[in-house]
This record gives C-alpha cells, sequence and structure tokens, in this order.
C-alpha cells in the first residue's frame, strides 16, 4: 500500500517492519463461552487458546514490539471477563510487555481490562488503522468483513490489497468468511485488487475474479 513495506504473514497477520508493528484483526475471543452462554450451538472451548497460540507463534516470529487489533478481538462485551484463568493469563503476557491497541469494534463497543490502549481509530506514519473501512479511499488498514477466497476447490481467508487500502481476514480460530466478490467488498476496493489467500502457502489472485 503506498510507500509502507507491509508483508501479509500466512497467519493471517500483517507486519510492518519499519515500525516493529504486528496488525490482527476479528480475534473474537471468547466465542465458545459466548455461544454456550446464550444457548447457541455447543462448540469445544477451545478456540481463544488456539487463537493466542497463533498469535504468540507470530509475535516470536517477527519480534514486534507493538500490535495493534483491529475491532472485533471478544465476540461480545462480556467475553473478555469470561476468559478462563489459563486463557487471561497468556493474554496478559502477550500484551504487557508490548505497546498494544485495541480498536473499538461493532462486537466490543466498549473497552475490556486485559490491558492496552483502546482507541476508536489510530494513525501511524499516515496508515489509519480502524475497524471497518471508511467510505472514501485512503491509506487504511481495516477488519470487519472476514473476507475468503477460492482457487478451485482451495477455500481460504484472504487479505485484500489496493493502492489505497487493506481488509484483513480474521485472526480467530471460530469465524465464518465473506466471498471476496460480494458487492460489500466490490464497491471497497479498486478494480486491480488482489487477494492474497492465507495457509501454508500465500496465493494471490484478482479479487475481482468469479470464484473458480
Amino acid at each position: 500500500m503506498g510507500r509502507a513495506a507491509l508483508v501479509a504473514l500466512p497467519g493471517r497477520a500483517l507486519f510492518w517492519p519499519a515500525q516493529s508493528l504486528l496488525v490482527v484483526s476479528d480475534l473474537h475471543l471468547g466465542k465458545s463461552e459466548r455461544l454456550a452462554r446464550r444457548g447457541g450451538s455447543l462448540l469445544p472451548p477451545y478456540d481463544t487458546a488456539a487463537t493466542l497460540g497463533r498469535l504468540a507463534t507470530d509475535l516470536a516470529m517477527t519480534g514486534a514490539q507493538s500490535v495493534i487489533s483491529l475491532g472485533d478481538s471478544f465476540d461480545d462485551v462480556a467475553a473478555g471477563g469470561g476468559l478462563g484463568d489459563d486463557d487471561r493469563d497468556h493474554l496478559m503476557a502477550l500484551v504487557t510487555p508490548r505497546n498494544w491497541t485495541w480498536i473499538m469494534g461493532n462486537h466490543d463497543p466498549v473497552p475490556a481490562t486485559v490491558g492496552g490502549q483502546h482507541q476508536d481509530e489510530i494513525t501511524v506514519d499516515g496508515i489509519t488503522f480502524r475497524h471497518i473501512a471508511g467510505a472514501d479511499p485512503v491509506a487504511e488498514v481495516s477488519g470487519h468483513y472476514h473476507p475468503k477466497a477460492r482457487i478451485g476447490a482451495t477455500t481460504r481467508p484472504c487479505f485484500l490489497i489496493d493502492e489505497a487500502r487493506v481488509i484483513m481476514p480474521a485472526y480467530g480460530t471460530y469465524t465464518g468468511g465473506l466471498w471476496c466478490d460480494d458487492p460489500a467488498l466490490r464497491c471497497l476496493m479498486q478494480p486491480r485488487a488482489l487477494a492474497i489467500m492465507t495457509g501454508t502457502r500465500a496465493i494471490a489472485r484478482p479479487m475481482h475474479l468469479d470464484r473458480v
């Protein structure tokens, strides 16, 4: 995006080496607990541990000193307080030694008591980080939509990238996705936008390509 060298990692995080900054979006921590609490589907209660484990790996690999989590970090307002002791201790061990910013999302519009600072959005060296993409094309990184793409039988979460913005894939373990050719995403991204499919090997394809 523009002059910033941002690296899309296979684990669905974005790394900005010049800022020692790791960006993640839509962790949805506590989703299985929230579903059980509200009488929804019962899922194995390991999603938060799995998500935090991948986040720890990406932090160790990059050595990032700062983190921005782009909203919907918790699956609802109560989920932050509903974390088990082990998950809370693991999360605090990741947050405490770093400059950590939680961006408010539609699932978690109020701050959780897990350390770090809380912002509606934040701008770093000319790039704005927010939960939902703005209407005008500007230098921004956002999340919210959980984009995914398919080539043949392969479906993966993906980054959407053009000259103006990046839309991040959901980082959380129990998260669905919106096809990258959905009208809600087409209207945000420029015609030459790319979808970078995540996984063990990154696959780049035109975003505005019919699913094949």
